[in-house]
């Protein structure tokens, strides 16, 4: 799992973004991203396909969302 710094606003407004590597239905690599931005948690998966998770990328997925929540409540 990437953690991914970006910055709408330098001190302001800052965004965190995760990206936890999945794959499509026939087994090419793809990505989720799961964003907290504004109080709101923001899931996008690979456009228009389905994504597929391993028990292990599904652990990414599970502490990508934890710690998303988490900065959406502060």
């Amino acid at each position: 799992m990437d953690l991914v710094e970006q910055a709408v606003a330098p001190v302001v407004d800052p965004r965190r973004a995760w990206r936890v590597s999945c794959s499509d239905v026939v087994n090419r690599e793809r990505c989720l991203t799961v964003v907290a931005d504004k109080g709101k948690v923001v899931l996008t998966g690979p456009p228009g396909e389905t994504a597929v998770l391993s028990a292990g990328q599904l652990g990414q997925l599970r502490t990508a969302l934890r710690e998303a929540a988490d900065q959406a409540e502060r």
